[in-house]
């Protein structure tokens, strides 16, 4: 228990100095999260604030959240030391690399939503809407937005995590996984419609690296049995 509850309160103290020190950039910080919708409107666009408080929470939020990804990887590294010494040999071979491999897909998931997502989309809305109507969202409800398009594709990116620890666990073969292609395909689909605008483009962009994604799993799942085998015998 003091083993944990050091490693918590380093987690917490990292958090909270990377916010401290990027809490007098929190305008800039979230202008730059903006900037794929400030882009995309029409000449004089802009956000608005509806509530009293929004220019000054909205801001300290987004923040928090660069702060949060910025610690991740320390975050992260303390979850491992604290977790290493009750694991064999073979399992923390496995698990140090899924952990690091997990962060960077995530990691790599909001950012192909923020560099490539977020412009089709916003582009695709601002050039939708009814003649007459003014496109200006709240800075509030932007941030909702943001925050489900990074978690979906972030969650979508860490696919070939998941795959790999569901055939290393011994749940699924590869064989049940390659079989199981179509129904994934068509569950990509579903979710791309679920998570993203009303439009074809958004959706693909979604679905597509969830298909791409599952067969890198299938891939890497497949090398790992393959070496563990030859292991084996």
């Amino acid at each position: 228990m003091i083993e944990l509850r050091d490693r918590l309160l380093r987690i917490i103290i990292g958090t909270v100095l990377i916010t401290v020190v990027l809490f007098p950039f929190a305008n800039e910080i979230y202008q730059f999260l903006a900037s794929p919708l400030l882009n995309s409107l029409p000449l004089g666009g802009q956000m608005i604030a509806t509530d009293v408080t929004t220019p000054f929470f909205v801001p300290m939020k987004v923040v928090l959240l660069a702060a949060f990804m910025i610690s991740l990887p320390h975050t992260l590294y303390q979850i491992w030391a604290f977790v290493a010494p009750g694991l064999y040999a073979h399992e923390r071979r496995l698990i140090g690399p899924l952990v690091f491999a997990s962060t960077l897909l995530f990691l790599l998931g909001m950012a192909f939503a923020y560099y490539l997502v977020f412009p089709v989309v916003f582009g695709f809305i601002a050039h939708t809407a009814p003649e007459g109507v003014a496109v200006m969202t709240d800075i509030g409800k932007y941030l909702d937005f943001a925050m489900t398009l990074f978690i979906a594709f972030g969650l979508a990116f860490e696919v070939p995590v998941a795959v790999i620890l569901l055939v290393s666990a011994g749940v699924v073969n590869v064989a049940t996984l390659r079989g199981a292609r179509s129904y994934v395909i068509v569950g990509a689909f579903v979710i791309g419609a679920i998570f993203t605008p009303p439009d074809v483009i958004s959706q693909v962009m979604l679905a597509v690296p969830l298909w791409v994604l599952y067969e890198t799993g299938i891939l890497v799942a497949s090398l790992l049995q393959r070496r563990n085998q030859q292991q084996l015998h």
